[in-house]
């Protein structure tokens, strides 16, 4: 059976919402033999077939059921992105930086979660030794590429 807690969130910005678009994105952050939780959307029906994932679907239409019912960690994490937006940045967020600000809500929601909240030093650290140096020409690169 799947698990009734919430676990971590990920976020991609897709062209669509094409099987093209969704699958990739499902292969690359959920780990093989998981449950797959989704709605009847038909982007999602080839994982009906995966020998990789179990896959259940809760088709809202059909269910006489309200969306937070059914799905109710998507609602949730849904609603919460939509506060921190609306609350943090009061609504004004640049469609050029999207992708950064999701990262930074995906980071702040999955450490309120984490079962290893001492790590957190250690892992920064980690990562500090690990990166190379970014150049404030590199920087300024990247974000004239954003917009």
């Amino acid at each position: 059976m799947y698990r009734k807690k919430i676990g971590r969130v990920r976020f991609r910005i897709i062209p669509n919402a094409s099987q093209e678009s969704l699958l990739p994105f499902i292969e690359e952050n959920i780990e093989h033999k998981s449950t797959v939780i989704t709605d009847g959307w038909s982007g999602y029906a080839p994982l009906r077939k995966s020998k990789d994932y179990q896959h259940v679907v809760k088709v809202i239409a059909e269910s006489g059921k309200q969306a937070h019912e059914l799905l109710p960690h998507v609602h949730m994490v849904d609603s919460l992105v939509k506060r921190w937006i609306n609350g943090t940045h009061q609504g004004k967020i640049s469609p050029k930086y999207l992708e950064y600000y999701l990262d930074e809500f995906a980071f702040r929601f999955n450490r309120k979660i984490s079962t290893h909240r001492e790590k957190l030093v250690f892992r920064l650290m980690q990562q500090a030794v690990t990166t190379s140096p970014t150049t404030y020409n590199d920087i300024i690169k990247q974000l004239a590429y954003c917009g």
